[in-house]
């Protein structure tokens, strides 16, 4: 704060912008599965009830407009669930979205009934719970990523963990005991060491089952743990529109953040799948645009930022997968999502032309012609 009053600083991360979102015409509600994690106090009126189905159908029908017929939600309340179920009672979702419970570094072991509560509630093809989604770190431009040997710029810093190695130990034990899948924020590579740590952890005190906890992001990650993916079942949930190379962001600040010395393991897609890691595509939104075609385009023209470094641009096959099957496979679902044959799910999209001879400089100008989700026509133009 400056001497006059005035805001003179950054808000950085979620907590810092809480208290602004919070004053909002709509008082911050569409975003406390992320930023608290807890319901609207007090209770929404009738009004602003019905003006949040509103926004949210809107969104849906967005994605839908979009070819999208399943989503992953990051953040998640029982409010936002109790909304859903709502519109899905009314008129259906025009989408299939999983909630996670969102366990916040202010929250007790003992929360996890509530994610117990929504995983009971809510189990249907259209609206299920299953997951816990935790923030192990912040992000590399702030200098909140969790870092090993410190920042380029500020050595000393290695960023700021949100959960210390013995809590997450325990909180990964505590929901793979339960059964639940697990998605993790990490960007920095001790976050995503921190992570896999975890996760390890879980497997020593619960036995090996088919868990395929997630990562999400994995801007950077040491040639330490690249193998360990594969080893212990961990799909790399990545964001191709947030990679350098792509265009999609300018190159700074984040190439200093992460410095020369690292840049070879920055947006490692080819890497971790050649050591055998099942990865998903996602948008990040609303960081990122939500738009499949966006990112399929990015993740296929990616230039390399040093001739010495692997070339990490993905075929056609290999961006589409990571939007289809790739994402099925993320949700225990590949029996029955993400390829087009007989007895799948009728969860399909069709395009104003063919993606297969689309130079790939071209592939977002593409558009959807038609959305079809459950055998019902969600989207057409």
């Amino acid at each position: 704060m400056a001497e006059d009053g005035t805001a003179s600083g950054e808000l950085r991360e979620t907590d810092a912008f809480a208290p602004v979102i919070a004053l909002t015409e709509t008082q911050g509600r569409e975003a406390l599965g992320y930023t608290t994690a807890r319901d609207p106090v007090p209770a929404p009126t009738n009004a602003q009830r019905a003006a949040d189905i509103a926004t949210l159908q809107q969104g849906i029908e967005y994605c839908a407009s979009l070819g999208i017929t399943s989503m992953h939600n990051m953040d998640g309340n029982l409010y936002q669930c109790e909304l859903l179920q709502q519109i899905h009672q009314a008129s259906g979702l025009n989408c299939r979205i999983e909630v996670p419970f969102h366990y916040k570094n202010d929250k007790q072991l003992s929360d996890l009934e509530e994610a117990e509560h929504m995983r009971r509630t809510w189990s249907s093809d259209h609206l299920w719970c299953n997951r816990v989604k935790l923030f192990m770190d912040g992000v590399l431009d702030s200098g909140t990523a969790f870092v090993l040997d410190g920042y380029p710029d500020d050595p000393a810093s290695t960023g700021d963990p949100l959960f210390s190695a013995e809590e997450f130990n325990e909180i990964a034990s505590q929901c793979d005991r339960r059964g639940f899948q697990i998605a993790v924020h990490a960007i920095g590579d001790a976050a995503v060491r921190r992570t896999l740590d975890g996760y390890q952890a879980a497997r020593k005190s619960n036995g090996n089952r088919d868990s395929r906890h997630r990562i999400e992001h994995i801007e950077i990650i040491d040639e330490a743990d690249i193998k360990r993916f594969a080893e212990l079942g961990v799909i790399a949930s990545m964001q191709p529109l947030h990679a350098l190379g792509t265009g999609s962001y300018p190159m700074e600040p984040t190439r200093s953040k992460i410095g020369d010395a690292k840049l070879a393991h920055a947006f490692a897609w080819n890497t971790l799948r050649d050591a055998g890691t099942n990865l998903c595509f996602a948008s990040d939104w609303p960081v990122s645009p939500v738009d499949p075609l966006l990112s399929i385009k990015a993740a296929m023209t990616r230039e390399k930022l040093h001739p010495s470094h692997p070339d990490q641009r993905q075929s056609l096959h290999q961006a589409v997968h990571g939007y289809t099957a790739g994402g099925a496979y993320a949700e225990f679902s590949e029996s029955r999502k993400g390829a087009l044959k007989k007895g799948n799910l009728a969860d399909i999209v069709m395009l104003d032309g063919n993606i297969e001879t689309t130079n790939p400089d071209a592939i977002d100008a593409m558009k959807v012609t038609t959305t079809i989700c459950d055998g019902v026509i969600t989207y057409q133009t």
